[in-house]
C-alpha cells in the first residue's frame, strides 16, 4: 500500500525533518481549503489525503517522543 511506504519514510526521518514536513502539509491543507472556498479546486479528495498525512506525521512524532 502507498500509505505504508509513506509511514516507513516518515519513520526514517528525525524530529526536525518531521516538523518541517508537518508545517509543509499544514500549509498545503490551508491552500487547498482556500482553493476549495473559491471554487478553484478540481480534486477535492486531495484535502482528505493531506489531512490523513498530517495525522500520520503527528502519530510518528508522538511515537518518537515516547521512545
Amino acid at each position: 500500500m502507498k500509505s505504508n511506504k509513506y509511514v516507513e519514510e516518515l519513520n526514517k526521518k528525525n524530529a526536525t525533518e518531521l516538523n518541517q514536513e508537518l508545517v509543509a502539509a499544514k500549509k498545503e491543507l490551508f491552500n487547498l481549503r482556500f482553493q476549495n472556498a473559491t471554487n478553484q479546486l478540481d480534486n477535492t479528495a486531495r484535502i482528505k489525503d493531506v489531512r490523513r498525512n498530517i495525522a500520520r506525521i503527528q502519530t510518528v512524532i508522538n511515537a518518537k517522543a515516547e521512545a
